[in-house]
């Protein structure tokens, strides 16, 4: 792609009041914009820690809040963008709006996909609104089952028994094996067991009414109260027309860039990274993407390119784990610290090509000293 002219952007919008979309607008002005900066968000409310929503938010009500901005931008909360023109460099919204625009932060994010359809009576977590109706239902104890077996469905299956509740998990296979791999899935499933999980081996594949999970093998999971927690869907459908999608998704190169003045970041964009070209919807990643965005749209191919190294947290079942490298890791760790996987413990495995992953549990570890474990010769 071509450089792109700084002095020619003098007004950036910025689609997305999320995190990736707050960092872009932080590394902007950081980089010397100081031009008209716009940033527009579905949401009504201002930009909060999503992953807070299902730990400390969640489980007792810690902060969800994030640092007031000091970029600067107008905000227009509430507003959803609708369709993107980028030879007239405009963009509309569901209020009636429109903004024109010399530079473009797709930073639209992703909304949770619903196994029974936009209007079954199941809960999901992934927004405030989310998070505060789950926590009152949760106070409730009433019985509940989670399906999916990710992270997410394990830290909300884990705050459901810390409220008091009966809570079953229907999981497609061991708990988060796909996503830590097999050792620590197993040391994850032994503690949420432990801790009175039941777990349900099984594929959900629709609803029956609001209280009734329905498996592939015609098994049915009773509960009170249904959360579903099995993935997102990036939020490209304003872009349907725009010609940047390829094959429905957003694909940004190493720079975050998909067209002339037009860059992307977050859960929305898929990048390029050592296994393929894919969304890694994680927070940290979000960050680190828009941070370099952000320098794109202004200084073209003079920005560094991404060298993304993921940094994954979870919380549940007692269990704090922090990880620095692409996961899941395969085999047997080497023990850093400590001795179990259950903690406290420091642990590394190196792939096959070299590249290595650290990963703490229940140890209390600065993240700078957990990445240079993560290097096999750290």
């Amino acid at each position: 792609m071509n450089s792109t002219r700084t002095d020619a952007v003098r007004r950036i919008v910025v689609v997305g009041n999320g995190i990736a979309g707050q960092t872009a607008c932080d590394s902007l002005r950081a980089a010397g914009f100081d031009g008209e900066l716009t940033i527009v968000g579905d949401e009504p409310h201002p930009a909060y820690s999503r992953p807070a929503l299902s730990k400390a938010l969640l489980v007792d009500g810690g902060s969800h809040e994030l640092a007031s901005p000091s970029h600067g931008a107008t905000e227009i909360l509430g507003v959803a963008a609708l369709a993107l023109d980028t030879r007239a460099r405009r963009m509309s919204f569901d209020d009636g709006s429109e903004l024109s625009y010399d530079g473009l932060v797709v930073a639209s994010g992703a909304r949770a996909r619903r196994l029974g359809g936009p209007d079954s009576p199941e809960l999901t977590l992934r927004t405030l609104e989310d998070a505060l109706t789950l926590r009152d239902r949760l106070a409730t104890q009433p019985s509940v089952a989670v399906v999916g077996a990710g992270p997410l469905g394990m830290e909300i299956a884990s705050a459901a028994l810390s409220a008091g509740c009966e809570v079953t998990l229907v999981a497609d296979g061991p708990p988060m094996r796909v996503h830590l791999g097999p050792y620590l899935s197993a040391a994850f499933t032994t503690a949420a067991v432990a801790r009175g999980l039941k777990l349900v081996d099984g594929t959900a594949v629709g609803l029956d009414g609001p209280h009734t999970v329905l498996l592939d093998d015609g098994a049915r999971v009773e509960a009170e109260l249904i959360v579903t927690a099995i993935g997102d869907i990036p939020n490209t459908e304003w872009l349907a027309g725009s010609g940047l999608l390829t094959d429905g998704r957003l694909e940004a190169d190493a720079r975050g860039r998909v067209a002339p003045g037009i860059v992307a970041a977050g859960d929305v964009a898929s990048i390029p990274t050592r296994s393929g070209v894919r969304r890694i919807p994680l927070w940290n990643s979000a960050i680190e993407q828009a941070k370099i965005a952000a320098v794109a749209l202004l200084t073209g191919d003079a920005a560094p390119e991404l060298d993304l190294e993921p940094y994954f947290w979870t919380e549940q079942f007692g269990l704090n784990l922090k990880a620095v490298g692409h996961l899941p890791a395969a085999g047997e760790p080497e023990f850093l610290t400590g001795d179990r996987p259950e903690g406290p413990a420091v642990m590394r495995w190196t792939h096959e090509d070299g590249h290595a992953v650290a990963v703490a549990v229940n140890q209390r570890i600065p993240i700078p000293k957990l990445r240079r474990m993560a290097s096999a010769s750290g």
